[in-house]
């Protein structure tokens, strides 16, 4: 067992779980807007994803020192050499490869350039460290959001452009913010000991929990009325969504939980919308 969860760690550490939702993600939006993507979009969109995650873990990784307990950061303060090698190859494929694929079109150019915007913010929110550390979060969510969604709505027709898919993008994002304070909350430790700032590391304890038990039963409520108030056509976009929530609210508020456990279930959740591939 300790076996599988090293492997399970290494996975998590080099963000091959977080390229998986990403594709989950952009496979829930597709279904909510009606659009049938190729392979390939989900592919280029995980190498998207892959470089942008690794890049910020490798600018946070400099800040650490050599000794610092083995997590994330220290993996990639270890292995920062073959994993900028691999970063400039696997972007400069992905954009070849993307370049191949849509040509010199709209879908290339927003891409890049939402891609280049992501890593400016990365940059601006570590210059602003501490006085503007609750953007981070909220920044993070919202682009992380826009990422894995905007092909989806770049690519359906304007019928299909529905409140519902609209909701939907919102609670989205409220649930990736959600999922980023959880885990800001889990990692209080960690980042304290490493200097890096968060919205835990600001705001106590004691009333960040509560805020984040209002917003998951604020954004369960609403997924509920969704499930309820949708037609038949969508009700398990609602389902699946509401699914996730309870998978963080359950994880997060159960006290007989190890971190690593809480963590290991929220990102199990992100891949939830994988299940859509079999409708």
């Amino acid at each position: 067992m300790q076996f599988l969860f090293k492997i399970y760690q290494r996975i998590t550490w080099l963000s091959i779980d977080v390229v998986l939702g990403a594709m989950a993600g952009m496979l829930f939006f597709a279904k909510a807007l009606r659009v049938d993507l190729a392979w390939q979009e989900y592919v280029l969109l995980g190498m998207a994803v892959w470089c942008i995650y690794t890049a910020d873990h490798l600018m946070d990784a400099r800040k650490l020192a050599s000794d610092h307990v083995e997590d994330r950061h220290h993996f990639h303060l270890i292995y920062q050499k073959p994993l900028v090698i691999l970063l400039g190859l696997v972007g400069a494929a992905g954009l070849f490869w993307a370049i191949q694929f849509f040509g010199f079109s709209h879908e290339l150019y927003f891409g890049a350039g939402l891609g280049l915007l992501i890593l400016g913010i990365m940059l601006a929110v570590r210059k602003l460290a501490s006085k503007q550390v609750r953007l981070k979060e909220l920044s993070s969510a919202i682009f992380y959001v826009i990422g894995i969604s905007w092909l989806p709505w770049y690519e359906t027709a304007q019928i299909d452009y529905t409140w519902i898919a609209f909701a939907l993008t919102i609670l989205y994002m409220g649930l990736a913010y959600l999922n980023l304070i959880m885990l800001s909350s889990l990692d209080i430790e960690s980042d304290n000991a490493a200097g890096f700032s968060s919205i835990a590391t600001i705001i106590p304890q004691e009333r960040l929990n509560p805020r984040i038990r209002q917003l998951a039963t604020g954004l369960i409520a609403a997924a509920f009325l969704g499930l309820l108030f949708v037609n038949s056509l969508y009700k398990i976009l609602p389902a699946l969504f509401l699914i996730m929530l309870l998978i963080h609210y359950l994880s997060f508020f159960k006290s007989d939980l190890r971190p690593e456990q809480v963590r290991m279930r929220m990102e199990i959740a992100f891949l939830i919308p994988a299940l859509l591939l079999l409708f």
